[in-house]
């Protein structure tokens, strides 16, 4: 009985020190996706008012998303936003929010100022929930499904009282070219640029 006791306390100090937190199953997530070269993925959107799918290039803040209809660069400070219905080029300075709603691996970076963060299992993933500490944040709030290869599966936020939901694949570590994330008009020949800073 005495031998059943040690080792059952031996299995619970070897399972205590191999649990890990949210912080750390994050911050592991993020070296593979801030990789300093970058990556790319393939991502489905979904909002209230419909779904968005495309590919997706990131850099650390960096990324260049296209679904077809809508091309963007985001080059860490200005973004660039074209869209076929109107081949206008928008040019703005986009919140937290607006760089979350278009690029999934924002949260490698806002995870670590002022979010509160609890983590379960989910099937075979991580589900890490993230809640702002200040409540005038544009992202209230997010769930980030993460593989047991510390790869992003999909991300759930709150703005206000919508919700954004996107499911990522196929993502791969990938050099990046920084000129990938800024807009050159020959991309769009023809189409009007906007700059609404």
């Amino acid at each position: 009985m005495k031998k059943l006791s040690i080792i059952l306390a031996i299995l619970a100090i070897a399972l205590t020190a191999s649990a890990q937190t949210a912080t750390q199953v994050l911050d592991k997530t993020a070296a593979i996706v801030g990789r300093s070269g970058g990556a790319s993925a393939h991502f489905t959107m979904s909002t209230g008012s419909g779904s968005v799918s495309g590919t997706i290039a990131i850099k650390g803040k960096k990324f260049y998303a296209n679904t077809g209809s809508a091309k963007v660069w985001f080059d860490g400070k200005t973004q660039w936003a074209w869209l076929r219905s109107t081949d206008e080029v928008n040019i703005t300075t986009p919140t937290q929010a607006e760089q979350m709603s278009m690029n999934p691996y924002t949260f490698i970076n806002i995870y670590k100022t002022g979010f509160t963060t609890t983590m379960k299992a989910v099937g075979s993933n991580y589900q890490v929930h993230l809640t702002a500490q200040n409540k005038q944040r544009s992202v209230q709030e997010m769930y980030i499904t993460i593989s047991k290869n510390y790869v992003p599966v999909s991300v759930k936020m709150r703005s206000g009282n919508s919700w954004t939901n996107i499911v990522i694949s196929n993502f791969k570590a990938v050099n990046q070219n920084d000129a990938t994330f800024k807009f050159n008009p020959k991309n769009c020949p023809g189409a009007e640029i906007i700059d609404l800073r």
